[in-house]
């Protein structure tokens, strides 16, 4: 099989338009490809009066590869290897092993240990995924908050509340797994082509349902509303695991777990701590959520194809290093979507953006975020950046009256240091609401300076970004873990063998998919490791 990519096509192309395009590139007739399929499909817009896809396929032709290849010397045209992923083997373990948390992660190393016969027993904090929306729907129309059951905790975790986006730099050939189990499971099988896939919040549940009910096939097991509170180690060995449940505290045996909390499992990480298991401080992002009309990024992007069926919204990830050498840039955009409230312990107050599969809301919205280093924190300790972002979650409460609404501001205001009054232009949609404010009353100065700088930077790279209509939610805090539980090459705590910090929260991922890889790796590590 040949791979052959950098095919351009027309927006509107149909299937018998990639296949001439194809034989065009072999220099052969369409009649001599066989089972062509297509892999990748991207948007070039660099030219605004040229948009239109690249793409990739893998095809099958009449008689000699090699000798084609041979032929043709064109560095698009490579030999192809379908791949596969070979599960690991491993004997029966002596002990169920179990998974600490059902977001990503936890999902996929809890799948590959059930398709490994291994029964797999998974702890979760939070409800299943349908219970949990309906927490999460209570606190973005009433500013109620169930600490054990909101965007960050609960089946699916933080991702089954965004854009569900499937990018990743990690070029691991675990994605092609994870991906395949999504499409197997319900996700739109675009995912397997697109170059910046994503699921939609809106139909991320489903593909989490389903996932959880083959493991459960497979004779794994799912425990919700069942939280670990305590690690259980003898002679630096995980024995095992003391949990609280609706009916109360209780102990398991467990010499083996998968550690997959997710990166906002605080008082896990203070339990770690008094544990004494190593953990370090690492860096992470804050700053606040930009939104503008979706149209303006369509027209940025896209000039005048802007509203092309085939497009949908566009999407944009901007960078800079200012001259004190601070980064700042865009993260999780969500096209087409809306801002909402990311809370997970009383008195604070975090953003997140979230978009449906369609992608067709009024408003676009990104993360506008600087990075911050332990240097940064204001106090040494390895949980010295889970306090910074408390800090400012607590100083954006208080803020705005204690009500869950976030403080807002216009870009305009917000360039010259003054309170908003009122919004125009851009309408804000964060849930539960906004309190017109200024942003720099919650956020330290370097990172309000920082975004200051930022602004005009991207607005030279993006026409429309830094306009003084466009809405900053703030605080942004949760982009990543402020902390990394640390694991030796074998993937488990130094100190407690059989215990593997694992997915984001462990801070060894940044997103959906690189996390659900990394718990296919701890998976393997456990079972290769017998």
């Amino acid at each position: 099989m040949l791979k052959l990519s950098g095919l351009s096509l027309p927006l509107e192309f149909k299937g018998e338009d990639l296949k001439r395009e194809a034989a065009g590139k072999l220099r052969l007739p369409v009649s001599a490809l066989r089972d062509l399929r297509l892999v990748k499909k991207s948007v070039d817009a660099r030219k605004r009066d040229r948009v239109h896809f690249v793409c990739a396929v893998e095809v099958s032709v009449d008689g000699s590869e090699q000798r084609l290849l041979a032929k043709l010397r064109d560095p698009h045209v490579q030999l192809s290897k379908p791949y596969h992923y070979e599960l690991p083997s491993s004997p029966m373990l002596s002990q169920r092993p179990v998974v600490i948390g059902f977001g990503p992660a936890g999902l996929f190393a809890a799948l590959i240990l059930a398709q490994c016969g291994q029964r797999p027993i998974v702890l979760e904090r939070g409800l299943p995924v349908d219970e949990r929306k309906r927490s999460v729907e209570k606190f973005w129309q009433e500013g109620i908050l169930d600490g054990e059951s909101n965007v960050q905790f609960g089946e699916g975790g933080a991702g089954a509340f965004s854009d569900g986006k499937l990018t990743t730099g990690t070029g691991d050939p675990r994605i092609r797994k994870v991906l395949e189990e999504l499409v197997k499971a319900g996700a739109p099988e675009e995912i397997l082509w697109e170059a910046k896939p994503h699921i939609g919040t809106d139909r991320l549940p489903a593909a989490v349902k389903a996932i959880r009910e083959k493991m459960i096939s497979l004779g794994g097991e799912v425990r919700f509303s069942a939280k670990v509170t305590d690690f259980l180690v003898r002679d630096g060995k995980l024995t095992g695991l003391e949990i609280q449940t609706n009916s109360g505290m209780e102990r398991i045996p467990c010499d083996k777990a998968i550690l997959a909390v997710g990166h906002s499992a605080r008082d896990l990480f203070e339990k770690l701590q008094e544990r004494n298991l190593p953990l370090a401080p690492k860096p992470f992002s804050v700053g606040a959520r930009i939104e503008h009309p979706a149209a303006l990024i369509d027209k940025a992007q896209y000039g005048s194809f802007a509203g092309h069926p085939a497009l949908g919204a566009a999407d944009y990830k901007l960078s800079c290093h200012l001259p004190d050498g601070r980064g700042v840039y865009t993260f999780c955009m969500c096209p087409g979507g809306t801002v909402t409230g990311a809370a997970s312990e009383p008195g604070g107050i975090v953003t997140n953006g979230m978009s449906a599969w369609a992608r067709d809301a009024e408003n676009s919205n990104a993360a506008l975020l600087v990075s911050v280093t332990p240097e940064d924190f204001g106090q040494e300790g390895p949980l010295a950046g889970v306090k910074f972002q408390r800090r400012i979650e607590q100083a954006a409460f208080r803020q705005t009256g204690g009500t869950y609404f976030a403080p807002a501001q216009r870009v305009e205001d917000f360039l010259h240091d003054v309170p908003s009054k009122g919004f125009s232009g851009v309408k804000p949609t964060y849930q539960p609401g906004v309190a017109p404010a200024n942003i720099a009353d919650c956020l330290p100065h370097f990172v309000t300076e920082a975004m200051a700088q930022a602004l005009p930077i991207f607005g030279r790279q993006l026409r429309g970004f830094d306009d003084g209509d466009a809405v900053l939610t703030a605080p942004e805090t949760r982009s990543s873990s402020p902390v990394r539980i640390l694991r030796d090459e074998s993937f488990q705590s130094p100190l407690a063998a059989g215990l593997f910090p694992c997915g984001e929260g462990a801070g060894y991922a940044g997103g959906i998919v690189s996390a659900a890889v990394d718990g296919i790796r701890c998976a393997e590590a456990l079972l290769i490791g017998q």
